[in-house]
């Protein structure tokens, strides 16, 4: 087979809760443990199922997302991420026509713009043979949306599922299997969208899902019918060869700092070398031209965070004498005063930004954020429960003003003290270089 020829499927699902991410780590830990080497993908801005990707396939999952990246760069990233692989997997997001704005945005549209089939899961839970008007309208909805094939969840008995063989068939849509209605393969809720602990065995259970996915999917058939060309053209760079002079780049990655694009760090390789450290348990800053906090759960290491005083005193002294540092959500939380659990304990942080940040009365903020800033738009996301309380004597001023996808304002903030940059937008830079916004 052609190299630009291979099996690429876009798993969808009729509705969110229908089982896609499930079904997604059981097909690609099922690929992984044949041997397959398998380029896992997720549609949209999250950050917690590219990390299970990334667990049961073996390999770094990377975000295609057409509102932060833009259509072309898209494209180039999934050819880049994908060239090597013998079978792409992309996870959809919500439901399959779901966007931002009608259809813009959605895993629907990806699949267009990747050119590349759609793999429906749908959840089978309280219905039968009315599958078919549902999965009907999904194949004909849109006509440049291929539906090559229906995966149904949450089946009751080996009847049930011959009924819904019977819509397919009446439909003429390949069915290639099912998932038993089975509670030990349902992802605690705790971790959908809230974080990945040491208390979920994540091995056991990707394991589990895959000898599902093996004894009730035709894996085979499922390879066979999504096997299509590849699109886009890959780029030169991937491995990110730094130019000369290269940059000196420290990046907080660990337990309470993990909201991190893939194509990100890709960039910023680009620009010199990238060096990972641990607020939590490392007690010396990496020496560096930029420092990069990124989200996480900081809420959820809070006395460990407070008790390193070494780094939050090193993270300070850097950015007083002038050093460059992108902070955003978490990793601006980080920065303040203090940081108060739901409780209302204060825990106190690296006091470089004089407001505190507070998860008392959480209340979820999130969507896309667009703004412009040094002489260029720039995209992300938002997703975080905390606030932040103004210090009365210096309240800070954003520098932005912030919208979301429709366009209309939102409250959203940025700072800048000194050559520190914050806010609670998670953003996209896989096509820029991110010091220029210096």
């Amino acid at each position: 087979m052609s190299a630009n020829v291979k099996p690429q499927i876009l798993i969808g699902a009729a509705s969110s809760g229908s089982g896609k991410t499930t079904f997604t780590l059981g097909l690609l830990r099922a690929l992984r443990n044949r041997g397959i080497v398998v380029q896992p993908f997720k549609c949209g801005p999250d950050y917690i199922d590219p990390q299970y990707h990334s667990l049961a396939a073996g390999r770094d999952s990377v975000n295609l997302d057409e509102f932060m990246c833009g259509e072309g760069h898209m494209r180039e990233v999934y050819a880049t991420y994908g060239a090597d692989a013998a079978v792409n997997v992309v996870e959809g997001v919500m439901g399959l026509f779901d966007g931002y704005s009608r259809m813009e945005g959605s895993s629907a549209q990806v699949a267009q713009l990747l050119d590349i089939p759609v793999l429906l899961v749908v959840n089978a839970k309280s219905c039968a043979y009315s599958v078919a008007p549902i999965i009907y309208g999904y194949m004909n909805f849109c006509p440049g949306v291929r539906i090559a094939g229906v995966v149904f969840n949450m089946v009751g008995s080996a009847s049930h599922y011959a009924t819904l063989v019977d819509a397919c068939n009446d439909l003429g849509v390949p069915v290639l299997g099912y998932l038993p209605k089975n509670n030990d393969i349902a992802i605690p809720s705790r971790h959908l969208g809230l974080s990945l602990d040491e208390e979920f065995l994540f091995e056991e259970y990707a394991d589990k899902v895959a000898a599902m996915v093996e004894e009730y999917v035709d894996v085979d058939m499922l390879l066979e019918i999504s096997t299509v060309p590849m699109c886009g053209v890959a780029a030169d760079n991937v491995a990110g060869a730094p130019q000369e002079n290269a940059h000196r780049i420290a990046v907080a990655r660990d337990e309470a700092f993990n909201f991190i694009y893939r194509e990100n760090i890709s960039s910023l390789r680009r620009l010199g070398k990238v060096e990972f450290f641990s607020p939590l348990k490392d007690t010396q800053l990496p020496e560096c031209d930029l420092l990069y906090l990124p989200g996480g759960y900081p809420e959820l290491y809070l006395e460990q965070l407070q008790g390193n005083v070494e780094m939050r005193g090193q993270i300070k002294d850097y950015i007083e004498n002038g050093g460059k540092c992108w902070a955003e959500c978490g990793g601006m939380m980080y920065l303040c005063r203090s940081i108060s659990d739901e409780q209302g304990r204060e825990y106190e942080m690296c006091g470089v930004l004089g407001q505190k940040a507070t998860m008392v009365g959480k209340r979820l903020q999130m969507g896309y954020r667009r703004f412009s800033y040094a002489g260029r738009e720039l995209r992300g996301h938002e997703f975080h429960y905390s606030r932040v309380v103004p210090d009365p004597g210096h309240p800070l001023q954003s520098i932005a003003r912030l919208y979301n996808a429709a366009g209309n304002e939102v409250a959203t903030p940025l700072y800048r003290y000194r050559n520190l940059i914050a806010g609670y937008t998670h953003l996209y830079w896989g096509n820029m270089n991110l010091l220029e916004l210096f």
